[in-house]
């Protein structure tokens, strides 16, 4: 009897994923940071207001303008590299062969059928097998650019909101220690979040979000005090 297996794998999430952890990371802790700061040194609350919003705005265009940028660079890498590859397809088709059943020679496959299933995917689609086999490029794992862009610069906006929120319903005297709590809590929150969707360990996860965004805030706090006293 025949059964249908099954498998889910996560790897289709890495381009956005990583971009999104990383957005909604640095908005939470880059964002209460300044608030933070900005309230330890004493500005009234229109100021704290008006510093988060801005970090928010800034924040966002800076991590969508630095991860287009980044997966670009990617992304002309991997083009550069298939039209290479597609040249030296059209030109020497003998030797790619040779280079493709070296490849699968050296995986484990002997030559005979190294040299097989090497002529079977290159009568199917030649530039796809050498992409995926020897330049490690696959569509799953291709660099785009614009996807990385867009979900850095949404989380980075979710993530600053909720520092935000905080400031702006917290009592001015207790803003600090309010907006400290709710990040912590919202930190660990997404840690254990984008370990669970990447298959990590989720306590580790939560961990050390937490830890590099408590850090964060306990030296920007410290400056804020040390410029506040000295104003």
């Amino acid at each position: 009897m025949r059964t249908n297996h099954i498998e889910t794998h996560r790897a289709h999430r890495i381009g956005w994923l990583r971009a999104s952890v990383l957005g909604a990371n640095d908005g939470v802790v880059s964002v209460s940071s300044l608030v933070v700061g900005v309230a330890a040194g004493g500005a009234t609350s229109e100021v704290i207001l008006l510093t988060g919003v801005a970090g928010l705005v800034a924040g966002a265009l800076s991590m969508a303008a630095g991860e287009y940028i980044s997966v670009q660079s990617q992304a002309d890498t991997e083009n550069a590299d298939l039209a290479r590859e597609r040249q030296e397809l059209a030109k020497e088709p003998e030797k790619e062969l040779e280079e493709l059943t070296e490849i699968y020679i050296g995986r484990g496959l002997d030559q005979p059928l190294a040299r097989q299933v090497a002529i079977k995917l290159m009568e199917g689609d030649a530039l796809t097998a050498h992409a995926r086999d020897e330049l490690g490029i696959t569509e799953v794992l291709r660099a785009r650019p614009v996807q990385a862009a867009l979900a850095s610069a949404a989380a980075f906006c979710v993530g600053a909101a909720i520092p935000i929120l905080g400031t702006l319903f917290a009592p001015l005297d207790s803003a600090t220690t309010i907006t400290t709590i709710i990040t912590l809590l919202s930190l660990t929150v997404l840690g254990a979040l984008a370990a669970w969707a990447g298959g990590a360990t989720i306590w580790k996860g939560a961990l050390r979000v937490t830890f590099w965004g408590a850090l964060a805030m306990a030296v920007t706090a410290a400056v804020g005090r040390l410029f506040g006293a000295t104003v």
